[in-house]
Formats: C-alpha cells, structure tokens, sequence
C-alpha cells in the first residue's frame, strides 16, 4: 500500500491487486459510515489504486492507514442484481473458442459465476466486473467496433461488463440485456456501484426463471437481491 498526496486534500493509495484495492475501498466504506474515518468529500476506486479528495489532513490519514488491519473483502452484507442477459452476442462462438468450450457452456459458466463491481468507469453506469477465474480471462478484439449497442455484455480481460449506451468498443459481445443501467431520473441514477454483487439471468434456457442459476458457481445470490428494471421493449 503506497499512498501519495494529490494535491492539498487527496490522497491517491497504490496497491499491488485488484483484491487488495477492493479490500482497502469496502474497509474504507466500512469506516466512514461507523464515523472512524476522518471526513472526506470522495472515495473513488480504480483497478490497483483508491482516490481519496476532500481530507482535511491527508497526512494523519497517510500514518494511520500504516497502523490498519485490513481484512479481505467478502460478499456478506453488499446488495445484489440480477440482470436478465440474451446470450445472443456475436462473439459468443469466438468466447466459446477461447474457452475450449461449447457456446452453451459459456452461457452456463457466465450466468454461473458471482460477479461483483470493482469499480466503475468508461462511461456513466459503466461497471468493471469481477468473478471469472483467471483461465476465462479473454483478449479483447484486435479490430475494435466502431458502435457497439447499449445493453451490450461484454467481456475483456478479467472484466464482464455492459454497455449503458450505444458508443465504440474493443470487447467481446456476449449477450444483449433491455436492464437500464444509467438513468438520470433515477436515485441512484447508476445501478451498479463498486461493491455490489451481480448475477445474469439467461433468458434463452429452457425452464431457468430471474432466481435459478444454472453452471458451476456457487449458487444463487443470497441477502438483499433485486431483479434489474428492464427499458420498454
């Protein structure tokens, strides 16, 4: 964990993984809302770092975080989405390849696996999603699109992510979901935030309702779950 100042009241934290950068954010959330973290206007994740504007002190804050016993993040008490996903993407076969799998198996393994938001980015609403072990980490593609449609799921890397609206894009395209992931007239106008959990819902599978899912992860969301609002067909 290397924190380094921003300016006269941020502080930006490098840390080695992904997982430590998510532990660090849900121990700093945990923090403010018991009131133990000094006042602070902002904490925005990233990737490998956490950003944090508006401290009155950021060096007291710098020696303390020496002192933190940071434990590793777990589901627990984050709330969960499902969203509802048509595995109709056009790179559904390409994915399948680099899996050595089926198309129906990328499916079952997709809508089988736990995600959560590392953080968010890119464009309003957009979330970088976690879950897929590392040998279902694909490239992204060697020509990229020039539109690819909102609704769009999408993997690249060790990412899962969808497309709140129509704009360029170099992922792999999976499926396609009518769920609005950014809505200006909504409180929170964002569904996804870093932290939450994720699971799709395949609408194409025979007999699988919003609550079944199918494959190899560890079973259905548990705690507060809520199935995604859908945009008008």
């Amino acid at each position: 964990m290397r924190p380094l100042p921003v300016g006269e009241h941020g502080l930006l934290i490098e840390l080695d993984t992904a997982g430590e950068t998510e532990a660090l954010h849900a121990e700093l959330l945990r923090r403010a809302a018991d009131g133990t973290l000094p006042p602070v206007r902002e904490i925005v994740p990233a990737a490998r770092t956490v950003l944090l504007d508006g401290l009155a002190d950021p060096r007291g804050l710098t020696a303390e975080l020496a002192t933190w016993d940071i434990p590793a993040r777990t589901a627990g008490d984050r709330p969960g989405v499902e969203i509802p996903v048509r595995y109709d993407g056009p790179d559904l076969a390409d994915v399948a390849a680099l899996w050595g799998v089926t198309p129906d198996e990328v499916v079952r393994l997709h809508s089988g696996t736990e995600f959560h938001v590392a953080f968010c980015g890119f464009a309003p609403g957009f979330g970088y999603l976690t879950g897929l072990p590392e040998p279902l980490h694909v490239p992204r593609r060697d020509t990229p699109r020039t539109k690819v449609p909102a609704g769009a799921v999408a993997l690249a890397g060790p990412y899962t992510g969808v497309y709140p609206r129509a704009s360029p894009g170099g992922w792999q395209l999976i499926g396609t979901t009518d769920t609005v992931l950014w809505d200006p007239h909504r409180e929170p106008a964002a569904l996804l935030a870093p932290g939450t959990r994720v699971r799709f819902v395949p609408q194409d599978l025979p007999g699988t309702t919003a609550r079944e899912h199918p494959g190899t992860a560890s079973g259905a969301l548990s705690g507060d779950t809520r199935r995604a609002e859908e945009a008008p067909r």
